[in-house]
């Protein structure tokens, strides 16, 4: 064996260890691998830091600014609210769902494009439902790369085997050639985490979720985040009154966050707001004084209505501390004068005024500097009155602003990209050129394109990509495939689709998909001559099975979903493994029976 074989493969057991391991952040061991294939001279120290231009980290950069352009927008809530709506509140049937409809995209474009676009929706579903994002993430990731072989066009490795094959005088596959290996994959995706998800799930809370710290707000202040939804009939007795009228703060403790009616919808009103018949209000506080109140004004429970749904969700609005800074021009004057709710937009439901917790109607209460205020709203308010000079907002949460106005600027970039990629241009140009026109509509601001790169993933990408040219440079790969492959010939047809699998798999790994395609091809043509095989089949095996990696993190987007999932390496080890084996079973047995 060569010595630069044997550094090679000493560098990626070390790698596969450490990463499985997982005492060191992924970036940190890609970044350690980088460099030992440059003191070790595999790799001329071009070549070592040749991963931060490569195709794979240029695409993932671009993909991760425009997930967040159409994250922004707001485009996907409706493909969210639709798959609720089919898969009600199970957890199974969510996973489902959302998996079919993405993975049948997948099928037509690139994977890693499908999973940008429908990662704000998974989100929000997991939000509305207030499930660990974790146990919804990793199996529709894993959904999205399977789906890749549904097409003869759905990822890198499908169109490079007709390529392959024109190129060897062979006869090319049509586009839909594959598609009953996709479906069955697919299908036995989704069958294994129907049945397995919540064995091989993790269920993690992100460290910085919004749900756990809105509890610790409310447990700190002692405060009531109960809101419920009442309509105004024509004959109540509310008509025509204003708030302070009602006595809803002093007589009630009670307050009213916003009311709505047909498309208008006006949060924490103006104290001399009126009420009229028609209109749905939503009321904060104690579940007996909101009901008292609501007979005392003879108020009818309603449905939530869809223009207040944002109240009940912590991704767009929640309490908030704000403090009275010296030089505010709240400073000496009381809420009355200052006119708080008109000018920010919030409902303020404590003042902390001289060492005291004041709450009901504090209207006439002259503040001081040093008082706090807890105000209930919409993040984007809280984030103005983060930005004026009259407040200064302690809790640590950023505003989640939505521009729906920009939703068809934000899906006709994303097409322009796909459309690019389709029509033959480099992926990695034709993303990117569709962030850039999302920055140049103004769908995202250039620091706002920055702020989204996840520079983790970015580093992990390029520090791992030289360990696949380094297979190639050094005569590693080669050497494993036939090494690996001599020791099955001769043995029997499923044996050594089996092995063909098992190795394209293994590569995958640690090599793009594209690269493993790339060594693996001309090894699997060589055998399908010697042991007297139709060649054809086994190129599309090596494609097809390309699509396997689940154990780590490597595949594009696994690597993309990581960061919102929260995933430890584990994590993918765990459920990866047993998806790994299901894949390999299946694959193997539809091509042993029905294309060799």
């Amino acid at each position: 064996m060569d010595t630069e074989v044997i550094i090679v493969l000493s560098i990626l057991v070390v790698t596969a260890i450490l990463l499985i391991v997982d005492k060191l952040r992924i970036d940190v061991v890609a970044i350690l691998c980088m460099l030992a294939l440059a003191w070790t001279r595999i790799l001329e120290p071009l070549e070592a830091l040749s991963g931060f231009s490569s195709n794979a980290v240029i695409t993932i950069i671009a993909v991760m600014i425009l997930g967040r352009g159409v994250a922004r927008t707001g485009v996907m809530a409706g493909f969210a609210r639709l798959a609720l709506k089919y898969a009600g509140n199970s957890q199974r049937r969510i996973v489902a769902v959302v998996s079919t409809g993405v993975g049948l995209l997948s099928g037509f474009i690139q994977n890693i494009g499908a999973a940008v676009l429908f990662l704000p929706a998974i989100l929000d579903i997991a939000r509305r439902r207030k499930m660990p994002v974790s146990s919804l993430i990793m199996p529709i990731g894993f959904a999205i790369i399977l789906s890749g072989t549904l097409t003869m066009i759905g990822s890198g490795p499908m169109m490079l085997v007709n390529d392959f094959l024109i190129g060897s005088s062979l006869e090319p596959y049509r586009l839909f050639a594959v598609t009953p290996v996709g479906l069955a994959l697919l299908v036995s995706c989704l069958a294994f985490f129907f049945f397995l998800g919540r064995f091989v799930l993790p269920r993690y809370k992100p460290v910085d979720d919004l749900d756990l710290f809105q509890t610790r707000l409310v447990e700190a202040w002692d405060l009531s985040s109960n809101i419920r939804h009442y309509s105004i009939n024509a004959g109540s007795p509310i008509v025509g009154k204003n708030l302070e009228e009602t006595g809803i703060w002093d007589r009630h403790s009670l307050h009213i966050l916003a009311i709505a009616r047909d498309k208008s919808l006006e949060y924490a009103p103006w104290r001399e707001t009126r009420f009229e018949a028609g209109q749905t209000i939503a009321l904060l506080g104690n579940e007996g004084n909101i009901r008292e109140f609501a007979s005392a004004y003879n108020l009818v429970p309603a449905a939530k209505p869809r223009s207040l749904e944002s109240l009940d969700d912590t991704s767009t609005a929640g309490f908030a501390e704000a403090v009275v800074p010296p030089r505010s021009g709240m400073a000496g004057q009381t809420i009355r004068r200052f006119g708080l709710r008109r000018r920010y937009g919030v409902e303020p439901v404590v003042l902390y005024h001289k060492g005291e917790k004041v709450r009901g109607d504090f209207s006439d209460v002259a503040v001081t500097a040093g008082d706090i205020f807890i105000v209930h709203g919409l993040w984007d308010r809280i984030a103005d009155l983060k930005k004026g000079n009259d407040f200064v907002v302690v809790t640590p949460v950023e505003a989640n602003e939505k521009d729906t106005s920009k939703a068809w600027i934000a899906l006709l970039c994303f097409a322009l990209s796909v459309g690019l990629a389709l029509t033959g241009f480099s992926i990695p140009i034709s993303f990117m050129s569709g962030a850039i026109v999302m920055v140049l509509t103004g769908v995202l601001r250039i620091d706002e394109a920055y702020h989204a790169i996840d520079w983790k993933v970015v580093f992990f990408l390029a520090g791992l990509i030289p360990l696949g040219v380094a297979m190639q440079k050094s005569g590693t790969a080669e050497y494993l495939s036939e090494h690996l492959m001599s020791q099955v010939q001769g043995s029997h047809t499923f044996v050594i689709l089996l092995a063909i699998s098992g190795i394209t798999a293994l590569f995958s790994v640690f090599m793009s998909n594209v690269g493993a395609a790339v060594i693996l091809l001309p090894t699997v043509i060589s055998i399908a001559d010697t042991v007297g095989m139709d060649p054809r089949p086994l190129a599309l095996l090596v494609a097809v099975s390309t699509a396997n990696s689940f154990i780590l993190p490597t595949h594009q987007v696994n690597a993309l979903l990581k960061t919102p999932g929260g995933y430890k390496n584990k994590d993918y080890l765990k459920a990866g493994s047993g998806l790994t084996v299901l894949f390999l079973l299946v694959v193997v047995t539809i091509f042993y029976f029905f294309y060799v």
